[in-house]
């Protein structure tokens, strides 16, 4: 069932006093579709996949050969080459999207004199890192590891970087969630600011995790899709035929601000964080709860943190993995909170397009929720060609589609039983952003 384009479009959350509200007022992002949101959103809108065969496990032992990375990405020319040395990829990432982000918001690219903190998510951090230096461990001996490497792998060293480089001298933390750091980055970040320890906020995920320890590992536990000769098509949430996830790596930051000053300085506005939830269902190490009681308490605690109802939620973009239980348990956990409204409200899972980004794949996602709210445009779903019966909801499959959605949210669940969710709203006050021209991909 499709649903209903003006679902939400005279309906708005319970909002809070200017103070206390919390928008968003520049983004970045460094995707394999995409490197800054100019080029990320119309590929994501147009369908575009970022899947592709990965040289280095191409005819391995490995039974997977793709992912969704970036084979031919450089750092940018801002970044030190001495002090690249010092810097594992998903450093770099991060440094990438938070320069886009805070040339987005109009802000200087040294915060010292603002009161402004750093809250990044990340899985593995420095996986890649680790593997380089076990390497040369066992070929050369300890004592040829390099010397920068206790300083480079640690998963807190992105959002050092990114302090140390725009001098972001406030709040500083990490969130290593799995699978639902970003979007707890997110939602901690808003927090934040909310209880007034900043008033500027960097924020988001970055992942760059792809080793051959990490294909190894999901190799052995089956949990990666095998579609080697098809890699565009591998990744298909909710479809019958899905096999597994595709990984990724990646990142995406946020700007987010206390809307009064962002006001006050003549800020332009992409939209605003209303609120979010995080709990854990601890059923088991890897495996969905079937039940999916986690997760519907990450949803109901973000609708209560933003102060809507099940009934003014427009959109939801689904962590979706593409594995059989993953998506199954994701539609029982969206049909519990909205009940017969779960039929009428558009679910996407832009992973067909990104894949897993693991502790990046909620900044991302939930910038793609961001940037659906603020153009009205629903992304779509690809390769769901057969929906799976127990995955029965309107997940627009195939192309994006155009709607005036007010409020969505943004789920991630993760390794150990980790379950987040973000509430997002459409801005359409003083210095809202205009929408982007989408007519030369959208249907």
């Amino acid at each position: 069932m499709n649903a209903d384009p003006a679902a939400g479009a005279d309906r708005a959350p319970a909002l809070r006093r200017p103070q206390e509200r919390v928008v968003v007022t520049g983004v970045g992002v460094v995707s394999s579709v995409g490197v800054g949101v100019h080029t990320f959103w119309p590929s994501i809108v147009a369908g575009k996949s970022g899947v592709s065969v990965h040289e280095l496990y191409k005819g391995s032992i490995y039974p997977t050969w793709i992912s969704s990375h970036l084979p031919d990405y450089e750092a940018p020319d801002f970044i030190d080459r001495r002090e690249l040395r010092h810097m594992a990829r998903f450093s770099v990432f991060a440094l990438d999207a938070t320069r886009q982000a805070l040339a987005d918001a109009g802000l200087p690219s040294n915060l010292a004199d603002m009161d402004a903190g750093v809250l990044l998510g990340t899985a593995v951090g420095g996986l890649d890192v680790t593997v380089d230096a076990m390497d040369v461990m066992r070929a050369k001996g300890g004592m040829r590891v390099s010397p920068t490497y206790i300083v480079t792998s640690p998963c807190n060293m992105a959002s050092y970087h990114v302090a140390e480089t725009f001098r972001v001298l406030g709040y500083n933390n990490t969130v290593v969630t799995a699978c639902a750091a970003g979007t707890q980055a997110l939602g901690e970040a808003a927090n934040v600011i909310r209880r007034g320890d900043a008033e500027i906020m960097v924020a988001g995920g970055t992942e760059a995790g792809l080793c051959e320890l990490s294909v190894a590992a999901f190799s052995v536990i089956r949990a990666f899709s095998r579609r080697n000769e098809e890699p565009e098509r591998a990744s298909r949430p909710f479809d019958i035929a899905r096999d597994g996830f595709v990984a990724g790596e990646g990142a995406a930051i946020f700007i987010l601000e206390r809307l009064d000053l962002a006001l006050a300085r003549g800020a332009a506005i992409h939209g605003e964080v209303l609120g979010y939830g995080a709990f854990s269902d601890v059923y088991h190490r890897i495996a969905p709860d079937p039940t999916a009681a986690g997760a519907v308490r990450a949803i109901r605690s973000a609708l209560r943190s933003a102060g809507i109802t099940p009934e003014q939620v427009d959109y939801i973009n689904a962590h979706a993995t593409s594995t059989p239980q993953g998506d199954i348990a994701e539609t029982k956990a969206i049909k519990a909170v909205l009940g017969d409204r779960a039929y009428q409200v558009p679910v996407s899972g832009t992973k067909s397009m990104i894949g897993h980004l693991f502790g990046a794949a909620g900044a991302v996602e939930g910038l793609v929720t961001l940037l659906a709210l603020r153009d009205g445009v629903l992304p779509p779903t690809i390769n769901l060609d057969d929906p799976d019966p127990e995955c029965d909801l309107d997940y627009v499959p195939h192309r994006a589609r155009r709607s005036p959605i007010r409020t969505a949210l943004s789920n991630s669940f993760g390794l150990g039983g980790q379950n987040a969710v973000v509430a997002m709203a459409r801005y359409d006050g003083p210095g809202a952003r205009d929408a982007a021209d989408l007519s030369a991909v959208l249907p």
